[in-house]
């Protein structure tokens, strides 16, 4: 279906006001849904002979850290690596080879931001041999584990790493394992002639300066690719719903994505405004909602990629990308999350209706219905093949317990998704094959309200 011209002025109005009011010489956005057209929209020029649209590259920062996460999970996954690894099981450093990946990847291992140098200053980024050089003397900022501390320097390092495992360069591994296999076609290591320039808007003036190319050498897993809107906008919804776009798994397996989208870390305790998983920042939107990409910063470069999750509403494969040439308009990285709000509000998913399905299988039929555990009410169902369960009072927004059966044990469930993952449910029958009792993550629950004791109130005993 096509989204109604309303809507679609809607966002381009959004888009065309952040342009106009943050002094952007150049905005470029997209976004993505299952269920319509690939929208975009680009206000500005581009400072270069090429004209600006939806196909023009930006450079796009750290939403690069995003894909040197997702490779350093694709070697978990094939064996090549834990994430309770020290780096240095995999390579050969002078200093930090303790920190794990999993402390890289969520920015908690306490590395100082920056390699050992003034990299701001000279804009000359370390190769390799320098990178791995100047770690005996780049600080351990903060004890490892302690909060939240952004580093570039560690990303560099699992870029090495996954160029290690891998056998090739970062750039070479990249291309082969996930620009390719998703299309990304426009996203890049080293920017087209027809990419926009990056400019520095003077406060005082309406002077715009180009700012100086860089390249951001063995740093390159932090900060280095150029893209386009529509390419983001994709890589947006791969990382909210990867299913959608890539339903084999070829690229990453949709349960490895949930692992990545855990919150593992507040990016400030004051706020508790933003998370941040493995490799992504998490944004909650209120109402189980919430936005998970990254943003992106670079000299004359500003770049917001957001895919939304849940609420009523939300299509599936849904992304927005916002990328800007100026270093400074901070309303850029705020857009993608206004355009994924304002496109569910005043165009919303169509409702799926709904058909009657296949009845639950009779060994579980008896299990249907209300339970009592530690003294609250659940509901057991049969939906989609599977066994749920969910609190009798639970919001309706709330995903259900969802319950696998573990096939060498009879009336043995593994809780594969919501409250209490992980854990056993265990069914114990009477002589007549009657579901009697069940134990949830070892509590017990009975058909009636039962003190732990056993005193069953409807009994009276």
């Amino acid at each position: 279906m096509t989204a109604g011209p309303d809507a679609y002025d809607r966002l381009g109005r959004l888009v065309r006001r952040v342009q106009a009011d943050a002094r952007v010489p150049a905005v470029s956005a997209a976004l993505h849904r299952a269920d319509r057209q690939l929208w975009t929209c680009t206000v500005g020029g581009t400072g270069t002979d090429s004209p600006l649209g939806p196909g023009t590259q930006f450079r796009i920062g750290s939403v690069t850290k995003t894909f040197t996460a997702v490779l350093t999970l694709q070697c978990r996954d094939d064996g090549l690596l834990d994430l309770d690894d020290p780096v240095g099981r995999h390579l050969d450093l002078p200093a930090h080879g303790e920190l794990t990946v999993r402390r890289l990847l969520s920015h908690t291992g306490g590395l100082q931001r920056e390699p050992f140098g003034d990299v701001w200053d000279t804009l000359n980024a370390p190769d390799v041999e320098q990178l791995v050089a100047g770690l005996d003397r780049a600080e351990r900022v903060l004890p490892t584990g302690r909060r939240f501390h952004y580093s570039n320097l560690g990303l560099a390092v699992l870029g090495l790493l996954v160029g290690r495992l891998r056998g090739g360069s970062w750039a070479e591994v990249l291309a082969e394992r996930v620009l390719t296999p998703l299309g990304l076609t426009d996203t890049t290591v080293t920017p087209r002639p027809s990419a926009a320039t990056g400019y520095l808007v003077d406060a005082y003036s309406d002077e715009a300066h180009p700012e100086p190319p860089t390249d951001f050498g063995a740093v390159g897993p932090a900060a280095q690719l150029w893209s386009t809107a529509t390419d983001m906008a994709r890589w947006a919804a791969f990382l909210a719903d990867p299913a959608a776009l890539d339903p084999a798994g070829a690229v990453l397996a949709p349960g490895t994505l949930d692992e990545m989208r855990w919150p593992l870390t507040t990016t400030d305790e004051t706020l508790w405004g933003a998370g941040f998983g493995l490799g992504l920042i998490l944004v909650p939107q209120g109402e189980r909602v919430v936005h998970v990409g990254h943003d992106g910063a670079m000299p004359g470069f500003l770049a917001g990629v957001y895919g939304r999750r849940g609420g009523d509403g939300t299509a599936g494969a849904m992304g927005a990308a916002v990328l800007g040439s100026s270093g400074t308009a901070s309303e850029v990285l705020e857009l993608p999350h206004r355009l994924l709000t304002e496109a569910v509000e005043h165009d919303p998913a169509d409702i799926e209706p709904w058909a009657p399905g296949a009845p639950a299988p009779a060994a579980l039929r008896g299990v249907l219905g209300r339970w009592w555990g530690e003294g609250s009410e659940y509901v057991f169902s049969w939906h989609d093949g599977a066994l749920r369960a969910r609190g009798a009072g639970d919001q309706a927004g709330r995903p259900p317990a969802v319950f696998a059966p573990l096939p060498d044990r009879p009336d043995v469930f593994r809780t594969v998704s919501g409250r209490e993952v992980g854990e056993l449910l265990r069914l114990t029958r009477d002589e007549d094959r009657t579901v009697v009792r069940m134990h949830w993550a070892t509590y017990r629950f009975t058909r009636h309200q039962e003190t732990f004791d056993g005193y069953d109130f409807r009994a009276g005993s």
